[in-house]
């Protein structure tokens, strides 16, 4: 007679670790004594399932005991990580969901503490001046370094930002919180820290330059000054396909492992971190795990931003649009998939620069594997979810340099279609599309009037810029919203196969 007898559920913390399955991996190294030499704002899935990790790796070596991790939140909503993280003394397992259907699953202990800074402003950038940080790092979203798509410069005028520039404000955002930590450090003669950029944008390192630096000479045109003359900011890389916990994977990491927590991450097999080696006052041997170490970024992020991030652009409205909501089921579709790949052939890869060690054939078919794959269980509205922050960086910049270039563009423009079609907030059974967006209302009304004006979406310069003024990118726009709206995704995506 088999043994079906599930585990005894054990709630995560430090207590309770010697616990746990023997099928779950744990720290294996003492968490005493670490310090917090990094600290990151923004902890979500996807920091904790690349740089949370790797610094873990290093610590199971016996190595960087002085970049263990303080966690810092900003938005209200981060209240929630907060309540997660100190519950568990920071812990948190990573399950890597493998296409068979088999888990591995790891506790997690590079984050050592966890700081809501609305709680305590005071003690957030004191942490953040104190001697021993090193690097401040960054998963804050696309949206979240306050640059205007089309200009590039740093939005001043943002209410957030106006206030904490009032002379006497207590800093309620990045940039306040680490610009006023900077001047602290600059006036206590302490080494500034390098900030890292870890997020979907290409030149990351240089957009968080312009940022900080915009911010920080805004409220003192001498400290600007100090922070670009000796901050740095290193470009990087990230590629993992990480997506929303929900009940469910809490429900099956539960029953698997007999273990409760209350904010695991799920990820995919296939990681890769791509770290320009640019540090102000040095750095965890990042060479020593997973990472690699660059002295140029740019070909690696073009690429991911290019293929992976504009592909899951290319999935997303049209696959909503057929009826789809998971994203292995959309991939696994051979139309979905040709599409994506044919993007990825004629329009995507034109624009890459050459990646050293990278075979970009084999890259582009793992892509479609990956996204095909079942255990991740990826939903289309993640990767819908704020378009307007992520279409202008990932998609946009190949339609210019294809237009430049007098190269094909009928598939990026259909994408942009796509996501006009979609952002009309009502799907082919007239039932409602519940768009996310930090812009909502001013895209659906842009949307809305689709049907009348074909050209109202892309008349929103503040997203397209001067796109509306390409002959040849409206005239491919067109026909594919004509299609969208007169025959359907389906068979938009068929007419778009036939003719390319």
């Amino acid at each position: 007679m088999s043994d079906t007898t599930t585990p005894a559920l054990v709630q995560l913390s430090a207590a309770t670790l010697s616990s746990l399955s023997t099928a779950v991996h744990v720290p294996s190294y003492d968490r005493a004594g670490l310090t917090a030499g990094i600290v990151h704002f923004g902890v979500g899935g996807f920091h904790r399932a690349h740089q949370a990790l790797m610094i873990d790796d290093l610590l199971e070596q016996g190595l960087a005991r002085d970049f263990a991790i303080c966690g810092v939140g900003v938005m209200p909503s981060d209240a929630r990580m907060r309540d997660a993280l100190l519950a568990q003394d920071g812990l948190y397992t990573l399950v890597v969901k493998h296409p068979d259907g088999s888990l591995d699953a790891r506790v997690i202990g590079s984050i050592i503490d966890y700081l809501f800074a609305p709680d305590d402003v005071e003690a957030a950038i004191e942490r953040l001046a104190s001697r021993e940080v090193k690097i401040v790092s960054l998963t804050v979203t696309e949206g979240g370094y306050n640059i205007h798509p089309v200009t590039g410069s740093f939005d001043l005028t943002n209410p957030q930002v106006a206030a904490d520039l009032h002379a006497d404000a207590a800093p309620a955002t990045v940039f306040g919180l680490v610009v006023e930590a900077l001047r602290r450090r600059r006036d206590r003669a302490i080494k500034p820290f390098t900030i890292m950029s870890c997020d979907n944008l290409q030149d990351n390192g240089r957009v968080a330059r312009r940022s900080f630096v915009a911010f920080a000479t805004a409220k003192d045109a001498d400290l600007g000054a100090w922070i670009d003359a000796e901050v740095r900011f290193p470009n990087s890389m990230v590629d993992r396909i990480t997506p929303v916990t929900t009940d469910d994977d809490r429900a099956q990491i539960a029953e698997t492992f007999g273990l409760a927590d209350r904010w695991p991450v799920v990820c995919e097999p296939f990681l890769q971190w791509v770290l320009e080696d640019a540090f102000t006052d040095g750095r965890p041997p990042y060479e020593k795990s997973a990472a690699q170490l660059v002295s140029d970024v740019e070909p690696y992020e073009l690429m991911k931003l290019r293929l992976l991030n504009a592909s899951h652009q290319g999935l997303a409205y049209f696959a909503h649009l057929c009826g789809y909501r998971l994203v292995h089921d959309a991939a696994a579709d051979p139309l979905i998939a040709t599409f994506l790949r044919a993007y990825m052939d004629r329009e995507g890869s034109p624009t890459l620069k050459p990646v050293p060690g990278i075979d970009l054939e084999e890259y582009k078919t793992q892509l479609i594997e990956r996204f095909s794959n079942p255990g991740v269980r990826d939903t289309v509205a993640r990767l819908a979810a704020e378009s307007s922050d992520r279409i202008p960086k990932w998609l946009l910049p190949v339609i210019r340099e294809q237009s430049a270039h007098g190269g094909p563009l009928a598939l990026s423009a259909a994408i942009v279609a796509s996501w006009a079609r979609y952002a009309e907030g009502t799907d082919e059974q007239g039932e409602p599309i519940d768009v996310v967006d930090r812009i909502k209302d001013a895209v659906m009304q842009s949307a809305a009037g689709n049907m009348t004006d074909p050209h109202s979406f892309l008349r929103d310069r503040n997203l397209f810029g001067d796109l509306i003024d390409d002959a040849a990118f409206v005239a491919a726009y067109d026909r594919a919203l004509g299609l969208l709206h007169t025959v359907g995704a389906r068979r938009t995506l068929e007419q778009l196969m036939e003719s390319n």
